[in-house]
């Protein structure tokens, strides 16, 4: 059967669903968000039913993902991949879209019939004012169901994309256990920052407009065991 993304997230949180799995870090705003596997996986849950119960797409559709590294950008990202989606990544018509505010004009060349528009606020506030044509990721999110059950979904997509992810990984250096500090500027690929810990058991501090100067700090504070700067 081929290799499933929502397994090897489940696999990931399984040994303890309590300890930390991706802390964010905004060095801009100062934000620092902390989510255990469980955590995560219960946004991720609500993410796929949305995306099945709300918009009505599964196996075989597409999502267009317009997010930055982020929390966020993982329960969105493992909520696709969880209902079966293909996440495209060159632009396109997709089933469903979801796109930061600072990218909302750039949908013109992603026509959906179903769009999300996210804040990426610290605390997931609802939108001040959401863009014409979108709903609002966090408000619609948050009225779904706190367990999805993949039912084997996945096929070729997860398996090419966890390919890549095992050999960044290993490029990486990363083993199960370790506690990685990635610099999101750097590595914007989901496949670097979400997927290549995920494969071996590795927990993530992802840094957003990272301060070099605060990194020996962070690496002391967070008990991180691999840097990828």
């Amino acid at each position: 059967m081929a290799e499933n993304i929502a397994r090897v997230f489940a696999d990931a949180i399984a040994p303890d669903p309590t300890r930390p799995l991706l802390t964010w870090y905004d060095d801009a705003s100062g934000e620092r968000t902390e989510l255990s596997g469980a955590t995560l996986a219960n946004w991720v849950a609500k993410t796929a039913n949305l995306l099945v119960d709300g918009a009505a797409v599964g196996p075989d559709d597409t999502a267009g993902v317009l997010l930055p590294p982020h929390w966020q950008t993982a329960a969105v990202l493992l909520g696709c991949w969880s209902a079966g989606l293909t996440v495209a990544e060159v632009p396109g018509p997709v089933d469903v879209l979801f796109a930061a505010l600072d990218r909302v004009t750039e949908t013109d060349a992603w026509p959906a019939d179903e769009r999300y528009a996210l804040a990426l606020d610290p605390f997931a506030l609802p939108l001040r004012e959401v863009p014409a044509g979108f709903a609002d990721y966090v408000v619609e999110v948050r009225g779904h169901g706190d367990h999805f059950s993949s039912h084997g979904l996945g096929g070729g997509a997860d398996a090419e994309l966890l390919g890549r992810a095992r050999a960044r990984a290993t490029e990486f250096g990363l083993v199960e256990g370790d506690r990685v500090l990635i610099d999101a500027a750097r590595h914007p690929e989901p496949v670097d920052w979400l997927l290549a810990p995920l494969t071996v058991g590795a927990s993530v501090v992802l840094c957003g407009n990272l301060d070099p100067a605060r990194v020996a700090d962070r690496v002391a504070a967070e008990k991180v065991t691999r840097t990828v700067a």
